[in-house]
C-alpha cells in the first residue's frame, strides 16, 4: 500500500512554515516542499521591523531561516523540491513533484505566496532592499524625511503613495497615462496632500545608483523627454500575481488568480484542501497575517482528519 501522507504544504513562506510547525506539533508528520523561493517573498526583504517579538530590525532571510528550523526541530520533512501537477478532487490527492516522485495525501495547504509585478528594468534585482521597495507598508518607515516616488496608478499606488505622506517629505506620483484608475475617493485626497506631485505620461526607465538608488531617468511619453528625479526611495505599485497557475481548474479562484476561501476560514471549494497566506489574501499582504492564516490551515486541516 503506498504511503499516504496525512497533510502535504505547498509552499515555505510564513504561511506554509506556521502550518508545518502547528501540524507537526498535531503529530500530523506534515511535509513541506519548498518551492522555487524558499522562505517567499521575505528572503528579498531586508529589514523586518513590524514582526512581534523583536526589539531591533531582523533581516527577512534570517526570520525565514528560523521558522524552517523550528518547522524541522517540531518534525516537519522538508523537501526541496517544485511541484508540477496536483490532482485535488479525489478523497486522496496526488501531488506531482519535479523530481519524479508522486505524493499522495489526504489534506493540502496551499501556500504559494504572490508575487509583486516589476517593471522588468536591467538593474532592478540589484536595487531590490536598496531603496527599492513593493511593499509601502513594509519598508515606508525607512524614509522618514526623504523624497520617494510611487509608479501606478490604481489603488494600491494611490493608497501606498497616501501612506508614505506619513514618513518621506515628498512623494512623485508617476503614472503613464494623464490619469489614474484608483477610485475617485482616493484620486481626491491625493490632490489635496501638499506632499504628493503628479508626474503623469511618464515611465521610468532607469534606476540610477551605487549601493541604493540615488535618482530616476523618467521618459515623458508626450514630449518624449527624458529627465532625472533625485531621491532616496521607489516603491513599485503595479499589483501582484498570486502563485497559483498549478491550481486552475482544481480550486475556485477570483478573476485574479486568487484562491476563494470559505468565509473565517482556510477552506477551499475542494474538501481537505487549504489556502493560507498571499494565495487567498490581496488585502494585508502581511508576513504576520499569513502567518496567521498558516496557523489556521494547520488546525482546520487537523480538525478534519479527526
Amino acid at each position: 500500500m503506498a504511503d499516504i501522507k496525512e497533510l502535504s504544504i505547498i509552499g515555505s513562506g510564513p504561511a506554509g512554515y506556521t502550518a508545518a510547525i502547528y501540524a507537526a506539533r498535531a503529530n500530523l508528520n506534515p511535509i513541506l516542499i519548498s518551492g522555487l523561493q524558499p522562505g517567499g517573498q521575505l528572503t528579498i526583504t531586508t529589514d523586518v521591523e513590524n514582526y512581534p517579538g523583536y526589539e531591533d530590525p531582523i533581516q527577512g532571510p534570517w526570520l525565514m531561516e528560523q521558522m524552517q528550523k523550528q518547522a524541522e526541530h517540531v518534525g516537519t520533512k522538508i523537501i526541496s523540491s517544485q511541484v508540477k501537477k496536483v490532482e485535488l478532487k479525489d478523497k486522496i490527492k496526488k501531488l506531482y513533484l519535479d523530481n519524479g516522485e508522486v505524493i499522495e495525501t489526504k489534506t493540502v495547504i496551499i501556500s504559494t505566496g504572490a508575487q509583486a509585478r516589476w517593471l522588468g528594468l536591467e538593474n532592478e534585482e540589484k536595487f531590490q532592499g536598496h531603496g527599492l521597495s513593493a511593499c509601502a507598508t513594509c519598508d515606508g518607515f525607512f524614509f522618514k524625511d526623504k523624497i520617494v516616488a510611487v509608479i501606478g496608478g490604481g489603488n494600491s499606488a494611490a493608497e501606498e503613495a497616501l501612506f508614505l505622506t506619513k514618513f518621506a517629505s515628498k512623494v512623485h506620483l508617476i503614472h503613464r497615462r494623464d490619469k489614474l484608475r484608483a477610485e475617485k475617493i482616493l484620486q481626491e485626497r491625493l490632490s489635496k496632500n501638499p506632499k504628493i506631485e503628479f508626474v503623469w505620461n511618464s515611465e521610468v526607465t532607469k534606476f540610477i545608483g551605487g549601493t541604493d538608488i540615488t535618482s530616476i531617468e523618467v521618459l515623458n511619453k508626450l514630449k518624449d523627454e527624458k529627465t532625472v528625479i533625485d531621491l532616496d526611495g521607489v516603491f513599485i505599485a503595479i499589483g501582484h500575481d498570486p502563485a497559483t497557475k498549478l491550481f486552475m481548474g482544481q480550486v475556485d479562484m477570483d478573476d485574479s488568480g486568487y484562491i476563494l476561501t470559505k468565509p473565517d476560514t482556510t477552506r477551499t471549494s475542494v474538501e481537505g484542501v487549504y489556502a493560507a497566506g498571499d494565495v487567498k489574501d490581496k488585502i494585508y499582504r502581511q508576513a504576520i497575517t499569513a502567518a496567521g492564516m498558516g496557523c489556521m490551515a494547520a488546525l482546520e486541516a487537523e480538525k478534519y482528519l479527526d
